[in-house]
């Protein structure tokens, strides 16, 4: 397990990319590990014949453990289990898991977690058809069957009597039973990380949400080819700057206030979940270089190629599910910061202007989620009318 980051003590197994057997070059993507900051992709360190697996998918070990050997003195084009024919004595010893693939007189390989699976539910994988590479039992494969396998209670319900008829003038009627889910999924561990640090955060931190609303005028005429986001980065920067109660993270009954604004971004990631990679020094940046910077970040975030650092030490956050359509949210703060802002869609009202007069306007909702620990709702109002003022009187 590699030091993936001066924080990072642990990480868990999320996938292997190859199996025993496989050819692997150096630096090519092996395995695929989580940690409690970031999901990323591990190179392998030499170019050889992937020998032996240590450690299964779902299992967590510290840095520095031994996760699986490499060969280094085989050479590529020399057939494996999978590409050739087993020595005589590793079929005999296999015999109860053989199964007919076409002539070669073994089975398909079987992923630890098909296996795993396999034994919790006592399942027999030979009588379970695959549909993989060579007839290999994938994970989909077990669930499907695991779906549609009957019930032992089948044979004892229909020797039951039939229900009683209602009443022919009873206006009721007996309600259909609700189907049970088939199967069913395990979360991944990128879902359950994110759900362990939401609940952490919300049994940590006295949430409260302050809601403005900002003219976006000026930054839709400034803004080009550019998203909002940038714009409204580099407005929280500067409130930051006149409130920074607010650029803190508060560990425990210690609140520190920081220097350097370090700013975290919520990048989706679709169904897998999301994570949060931050802008270090962000203060020193002009909108450009924000949008530069987050378009970098982002871009590695759905890539996998972010570093554990990367997605640490941030000191304020912003989340933009406006981009998705979203017009009002109560965001969960990102400990042990003391306040997300979220940033919702843009969208033209009609709004009251210059005294009496109504006019269409890009309008958007600023939503602030603070720990009422850390700081006071007059402060939070005082930081988002601070964001507003840069937002609609921006000058570039």
């Amino acid at each position: 397990m590699p030091q993936m980051g001066v924080s990072v003590a642990e990480g868990t197994i999320v996938e292997w990319r190859k199996r025993v057997g496989d050819w692997v070059e150096a630096d090519e993507a092996i395995v695929e590990i989580s940690t409690d900051k970031v999901e990323t992709e591990i190179p392998s360190p030499a170019s050889g014949r992937l020998a032996e697996i240590l450690v299964e998918p779902g299992v967590t070990v510290e840095v520095g453990a031994l996760l699986a050997r490499i060969d280094a003195e085989a050479k590529p084009g020399v057939a494996h289990v999978d590409e050739g024919s087993e020595p005589e004595a590793e079929v005999r010893g296999q015999g109860s898991e053989v199964r007919g693939d076409g002539g070669n007189g073994h089975a398909p390989p079987i992923s630890p977690v098909v296996r795993r699976m396999a034994d919790e539910h006592g399942v027999d994988l030979s009588q379970v058809e695959g549909t993989g590479r060579r007839g290999r039992v994938t994970k989909k494969d077990l669930l499907a069957y695991l779906g549609n396998e009957p019930s032992d209670l089948g044979p004892l319900t229909s020797d039951l009597p039939p229900e009683p008829a209602l009443h022919s003038e009873s206006p009721y009627r007996e309600e259909e039973p609700a189907a049970a889910p088939a199967g069913g999924q395990e979360l991944s561990v990128m879902r359950k990380q994110i759900g362990a640090h939401m609940v952490r955060s919300l049994q940590t931190a006295a949430h409260c949400t302050t809601v403005v609303e900002a003219d976006m005028s000026r930054i839709e005429a400034a803004r080009g080819k550019l998203s909002y986001l940038p714009f409204v980065a580099r407005a929280v920067i500067a409130a930051l700057r006149e409130f920074p109660m607010l650029n803190a993270t508060l560990e425990g009954d210690r609140l520190t206030v920081h220097e350097e604004v370090n700013l975290g971004i919520a990048v989706s990631l679709g169904e897998e979940g999301l994570i949060v990679p931050v802008v270090k020094n962000a203060h020193e940046l002009s909108h450009e270089g924000l949008a530069t910077r987050i378009k970098d970040l982002a871009q590695r975030a759905r890539s996998k190629r972010l570093t554990p650092d990367e997605v640490s030490g941030g000191t304020f956050t912003i989340t933009n599910p406006g981009a998705f359509g979203a017009l009002l949210a109560t965001p969960i703060i990102n400990q042990p910061q003391v306040a997300i802002l979220d940033l919702e869609a843009v969208t033209k009202r009609p709004v009251v202007v210059n005294g009496d007069s109504i006019a269409i306007r890009p309008m958007t909702y600023l939503c602030m989620s603070w720990d009422h620990r850390a700081l006071d709702g007059a402060v939070a109002a005082q930081f988002l009318s601070a964001v507003r003022k840069h937002i609609e009187g921006w000058d570039g």
